[in-house]
């Protein structure tokens, strides 16, 4: 057969069957229309090894001697005893290709498995790849494993992943790729705030700007693993598999099982390409929030205002602040709904408490949409508390790690947040959550969910065996099912802030919240590489109050907001408070958003490498393809950040390059926010004679401005200064 060559956007794909099983010979650069007979790519035998060339596989096996990880595992029962674990040997059955897509069927007849492979490489470069195993026997087949793997060039040596914790998610690390697996293991049950948003290889140094980088997300909110593997041969493998457990997936006859789709890019120019890449993809999507030419509306959320203090008059008096301010969408945090005064009860009762809310939600509805705002709800619905009527009612709905349900005495897992798991893998106890939900959004004027799951699924079982896979797919499920119902509502998922932040949750919803941390200083951070992979559309950024609920640490209301600017902005705060110079402030920044969204949610993520590790320069460059009808886009080029985080060796920060504007073109460069002009100036800029050209702006070229750059103010550390830059 011929190879399959899929291009796209910079990008080959060869997939090669010369060799009786499907492999990909090259993921990288593209390599132009003609190809040479890939005979030539076949590699001497070392001594003391297999007579035969092994290939790396599509679906790497143990019988074509590959001693890496494998790609497919699994044992057959027989009378119902599991046996020993055993090698398929698959080879291709049948391959087909149009340039931009293929599917491969690869088959053991002895082993009774068929493999069906999909692969499409979209027209910004992303690669979607998922794999389908059949069971052709006659008897039960145990998945242990099925893993989608894509191969590196020799010159990726270095490996980056992202790390965290609750407040802390998507922190970077990085080695040297050595010989040997790295295997990091999500056991949350969740995607978990640990989850690394993309694993990437790249060559020596690689950076924003610079080096070739191959990077995979596994699009999947359960249990699962992601690895890099290099062989004792020198060649590296990257991947990701969903982890099942015992007995999670196991095919009677003619039954199939679908891996999660693992999305992979490659970039010739850092990891902004890999971000390229995604997001072209996400935008290219039908349902994308931004297709509809609906800008993301500036949000309030009431937590940080009253937590679980809920008041109708104190609410309605936030309500009209919030839309004194310009606010576009009020949401209705915890504590809505019966018995719920704190977080230790009322979990799982989707009811409006009648005690707070004698006349229901309808006046609050009402004062808020009558102000031209948007209303949106506060619901958890994959979790219960004990004390609540429908635990009490129903025992047997709640997730328990033993056959016996806890109303027939089987113990409990260890409370979180003085809650557990409602069984939605239950056809009952799915319906039940189903039709209250769906109760609250046909019985209200709602137009939004704020979707929250606050626990770990870490000791999960149904009828005595784990089922994290099954859980996962009917929270799938619900969120399908109400959106089908419920067209015109938006959802965001947050889970205990940014545990569930994957492309599966986020084919099912309109937004994710990055973290439960408002911290501006925190957030660089996490937005920053939440943003590798995510659109800043889907990222909600939130003003929180002057000092952070959850660090404790002060900061100007302009760093607060320039670090929100750049993702779906909005507030968590009590608005009320903000008076007289500030609040004026607030409200020029709120207008700032609105002039700048369309430019923020549909251009080219810019993110600068500078020497200096106390300064961050990240921004926005108008993609020309790109346009919501608006004037930002046509008139305004690009909108960066210069951010100091901390103090630095140099007395000052020098001149700074600007990247990813267009050569040619001239620009015009301002600093909108804070201005020298601002009463705060003071507390930004430490020296009291800034450079020169802020006053009154400068002209040069996006070359000039690359290569050379401009004298930057000296920022205090934890503050910003937002730049705008306009092509003349």
């Amino acid at each position: 057969m011929h190879p399959l060559h899929l291009r796209s956007a910079g990008t080959s794909l060869v997939i090669s069957t010369h060799r009786g099983e499907a492999e990909i010979s090259h993921w990288g650069a593209d390599l132009g229309d003609a190809l040479p007979d890939l005979s030539i790519l076949n590699e001497p035998i070392p001594p003391s090894s297999i007579d035969a060339n092994v290939p790396a596989g599509l679906l790497p096996q143990a019988s074509s001697s590959w001693q890496g990880r494998t790609g497919l595992r699994g044992h057959r029962f027989t009378d119902g005893v599991p046996g020993h674990d055993f090698s398929v040997r698959l080879r291709v059955a049948n391959a087909t290709g149009d340039g931009s897509s293929a599917v491969i069927v690869q088959s053991d007849p002895d082993a009774g498995i068929t493999v069906t492979s999909n692969l499409t490489l979209h027209p910004g470069g992303l690669l979607e790849l998922r794999h389908t195993v059949t069971n052709d026997g006659t008897s039960p087949f145990q998945v242990d494993e099925l893993a989608t793997i894509l191969p590196v060039a020799p010159d990726a040596v270095e490996l980056l992943d992202l790390t965290g914790r609750w407040c802390r998610e998507r922190h970077p690390q990085r080695r040297a790729i050595q010989q040997g697996t790295w295997v990091r293991t999500g056991r949350h049950g969740r995607t978990g705030h640990d989850f690394s948003l993309l694993l990437a290889a790249g060559t020596a140094g690689f950076g924003n700007r610079h080096g070739k980088v191959w990077a995979t997300h596994l699009a999947w909110s359960g249990n699962h693993e992601q690895f890099a593997d290099n062989v004792a041969d020198g060649r590296t493998m990257i991947g990701g598999s969903e982890l099942l457990g015992p007995s999670e997936v196991v095919l009677q006859s003619g039954e199939s099982y679908t891996t999660p789709a693992l999305y992979a890019a490659y970039s010739g120019h850092g990891l902004d390409g890999i971000s390229e890449a995604f997001y072209s993809w996400f935008r290219s999507r039908p349902h994308h929030v931004d297709v509809a030419g609906k800008p993301r509306p500036v949000v309030l959320n009431t937590w940080e205002a009253v937590y679980f203090d809920h008041n109708l008059e104190t609410l309605i008096e936030l309500a009209e602040s919030a839309a004194d301010l310009g606010v576009e969408r009020f949401v209705l945090d915890d504590g809505w709904f019966r018995g719920r005064r704190d977080d230790h009860a009322g979990l799982g009762d989707w009811y409006v408490d009648e005690t707070i809310w004698p006349s229901g939600l309808t006046p609050l509805i009402d004062a808020v949409t009558s102000r031209g705002m948007e209303f949106g709800l506060w619901v958890e619905p994959e979790m219960v508390n004990l004390d609540s009527d429908i635990a009490r009612a129903h025992p047997e709905w709640i997730v328990g790690p033993s056959a016996l349900s806890f109303k027939d005495g089987g113990r409990l897992p260890l409370e979180w947040r003085h809650q557990h798991i409602i069984d939605l893998v239950n056809p009952e106890a799915w319906q039940y959550i189903f039709d209250r939900i769906d109760a609250l959004l046909r019985e209200n004027n709602i137009s939004y969910l704020k979707w929250d799951q606050n626990r770990d699924l870490v000791e999960h079982g149904h009828a005595g065996r784990s089922s994290v896979h099954e859980q996962t797919l009917a929270a799938y499920r619900l969120f399908d099912a109400l959106r089908a119902a419920h067209p015109g509502v938006e959802i965001e998922s947050c889970s205990s802030g940014g545990a569930r932040v994957d492309l599966g949750i986020l084919d099912r919803t309109d937004r994710i919240w990055a973290s439960d941390c408002n911290d501006a200083l925190e957030r660089q951070t996490i937005q920053r590489w939440t943003g590798m992979v995510v659109p800043p559309e889907l990222v909600g950024g939130h003003i929180g109050p002057t000092t952070s609920h959850t660090t404790a640490r002060t900061h100007d209301l302009s760093f607060r907001a320039i670090t929100a600017l750049f993702g779906h902005f909005g507030m968590e705060w009590d608005i009320r408070e903000v008076q007289g110079a500030e609040r004026e402030e607030l409200k020029r920044f709120i207008t700032l958003y609105k002039e700048h969204r369309g430019l923020i949610h549909t251009g080219r993520m810019v993110r600068a490498d500078l020497a200096d590790e106390s300064l961050m320069l990240h921004g926005v460059v108008a993609d020309p393809a790109m346009n919501d009808g608006g004037t930002a886009v046509g008139a305004t080029a690009a909108l960066f950040a210069v951010v100091k985080t901390r103090t630095g060796f140099a007395e000052q920060p020098g001149r700074v390059a600007i990247p990813g504007l267009e050569a040619s073109r001239s620009y015009r460069v301002e600093a909108i926010f804070p201005t020298p002009a601002d009463a705060d100036y003071g507390h930004t800029f430490i020296e009291a004679r800034p450079v020169a050209w802020l006053a009154e702006g400068a002209v040069a070229t996006g070359r000039f401005l690359g290569e050379v750059g401009l004298p930057m103010p000296v920022l205090n550390p934890e503050h910003a200064l937002l730049l705008r830059f306009t092509a003349l």
